[in-house]
Order: structure tokens, then C-alpha cells, then sequence
């Protein structure tokens, strides 16, 4: 601010202009370069909520038992087979049936790692614009940005790693083996959901509903905005 002032004093005494002719210049001054500070700081603002929600949630999940033991995004039995599941633990196949529960979380968990680049490269291409819609928009404004510009990269990325852990973690074979059971219970349906699409996608799914939490702990708790620029776009 001093040195704001400091330059409308040089160009009042350089440049011979009226008392209302200084006045309307130095208003505009200050409204023009307070409005671009207040860009840059929404910018850079909601770029390091970003970058610190994204780090913590993939960390969150990417650790052991980061699905498996997060009720909030564990990953079940694919929808269309909970009829299969029921019938495979009315016949003895229950300690099966949580095998492969817990494999498919396993795969997620090794998968999950893979977000952090992806995030990094969305939020460096964030315009102000975004910045500052995010900041004005709905406690979730920036989850909802990632989700839309990365879930197609992310899904890319994740879908050979969990195919490869699926394999690793014996949920493919789980997988076979329950499907295999299933088929020979007489008068059912035949299934075979695609397990790799399946389980991506709630993988995914899972690490937005983290990262929503990050975000919205970091709009409404100050103890969580970590670094001045963070209680100056979210307030102290």
C-alpha cells in the first residue's frame, strides 16, 4: 500500500493535472491494481488448497487399508451381484466372498498414487477465472473442477494398475472362482460384471469423496489453512 501511494505521489507532482483529475486517476489506480492482487490471490489460493487437499487424500487412500478400512469409500460387492453374494454366503462361501471384498480394495489402495501427477498438471493449467469461481462457488466448487477436468486421465491411469493388482492380490482369481460357484447354483442368472471398470471407478469415486472433505475442512476450519495466503482467501 506504501508504495501504491508512494507512486501516485510521484505522478501527482511530475504530471500537472487538476485536484479531480488526481483524485479520479488515483481511485482508478487503486481500484484496478487491488482487483488484480485479489485475482492473484484467489489463484494462488485455491492452487494451494488444492495441492495440499489432493496430497493429503491420495496419501489417505493410497496407504494400507486406505479403502478397506474408510467405511466411507470401501469398496463392496459390484451392485449387480449382490444377489450372487447373498447365495454364495448361504452356501458356505463367505470367508470367499470377504477375501475378495477385501482384494479389491488392496488394488485401489496401489492404484491410488498414480492421482498425484494428474492433479498436479490440473491445477497448474487452472486459469484465475477458475480460481475465482472456485472460491465464490459451492463448498465443493473445487472437487467438482478436478473431478471434471481429470476423471478421464485418471481413469486411464488407474485401470491397467488395478487390472495388474487384481491379479497381484488374487481378486481376479477370487473373482473366477466365486463367479465359477455361482454359475452352477441351478436356475440363476449368469453375471460376470467387468471387475477392472468396476473397481476403478470406485476407486475414483472414493478419492473425490476425500478430497472433498480436504476441501471443505479447509474452507471451514482456520486451524486447517495453513499458510497466510490460505486465511487470506478463506479468511483467519
Amino acid at each position: 500500500m506504501k508504495k501504491t501511494y508512494l507512486l501516485l505521489l510521484c505522478v501527482a507532482l511530475s504530471i500537472p493535472v487538476t485536484e479531480a483529475q488526481f483524485l479520479k486517476n488515483a481511485k482508478k489506480f487503486i481500484q484496478e491494481n487491488s482487483t488484480v492482487l485479489s485475482e492473484k490471490d484467489a489463484a494462488g489460493g485455491i492452487r494451494e488448497a488444492l495441492v495440499n487437499g489432493t496430497g493429503e487424500s491420495v496419501k489417505l487412500v493410497s496407504a494400507i487399508d486406505g479403502y478397506w478400512k474408510n467405511p466411507e469409500i470401501k469398496i463392496l460387492f459390484p451392485p449387480e451381484a449382490k444377489n450372487m453374494e447373498s447365495k454364495l454366503r448361504a452356501i458356505g462361501l463367505g470367508g470367499k466372498v470377504d477375501e475378495f471384498n477385501e482384494s479389491m480394495n488392496h488394488a485401489a489402495e496401489k492404484a491410488a498414487d498414480q492421482a498425484k501427477p494428474i492433479f498436479v498438471d490440473a491445477i497448474k493449467s487452472m486459469t484465475v477465472k477458475d480460481a475465482i469461481g472456485i472460491v465464490r462457488g459451492e463448498k465443493n466448487a473445487a472437487t467438482v473442477y478436478l473431478k471434471r477436468t481429470t476423471s478421464p486421465q485418471l481413469n486411464s491411469a488407474f485401470q491397467p494398475i488395478i487390472k495388474t493388482s487384481l491379479d497381484d492380490v488374487s481378486a481376479t482369481k477370487y473373482w473366477s472362482d466365486l463367479i465359477s460357484a455361482y454359475n452352477k447354483i441351478p436356475f440363476v442368472s449368469k453375471i460376470n460384471p467387468d471387475l477392472t471398470a468396476y473397481v476403478t471407478g470406485k476407486a475414483i469415486d472414493g478419492l473425490f469423496v476425500m478430497i472433498a472433505k480436504e476441501e471443505l475442512k479447509i474452507r471451514t476450519d482456520p486451524a486447517a489453512r495453513t499458510s497466510e495466503l490460505l486465511k487470506k482467501v478463506f479468511g483467519k
